[in-house]
């Protein structure tokens, strides 16, 4: 059974960073795409990065030039480091895994419990 945990999320204050992480277990990591999603009180989920397999990345618009996804195969983990915050980067982030190396069409159906990111102003 795939089971997904994020940490890292918090209070800053705008203009500051976070990193978030998300640890997986019950399946074989690397050969699956991961992405983090995000949604506000309100809002649809929606897609913040994807990783794939190989490592190429790709961002939401809002995200290119601020946030980064990586992934660290050896420790079952992506990450999401988020620089320069906006206040209107506060939401409950989501790590997910694909049910391929490529992140095409809708996640796979696994979700972690998320982690809150609030942005002071």
């Amino acid at each position: 059974q795939v089971h997904l945990v994020e940490s890292g999320g918090g209070l800053v204050q705008a203009g500051g960073s976070l990193r978030l992480s998300c640890a997986a277990s019950g399946s074989i990591f690397s050969i699956y795409a991961m992405g983090w999603y995000r949604q506000a009180p309100g809002q649809q989920r929606e897609r913040v990065a994807t990783i794939t397999s190989g490592g190429f990345t790709n961002y939401a618009d809002y995200a290119k030039g601020r946030f980064t996804i990586s992934r660290d195969n050896t420790k079952n983990t992506v990450y999401l480091q988020m620089n320069s915050l906006k206040p209107e980067d506060p939401a409950i982030y989501y790590c997910t895994r694909y049910n391929s190396p490529t992140p095409y069409g809708p996640p796979g159906g696994y979700w972690g419990q998320g982690t809150q990111v609030t942005v002071s102003s």
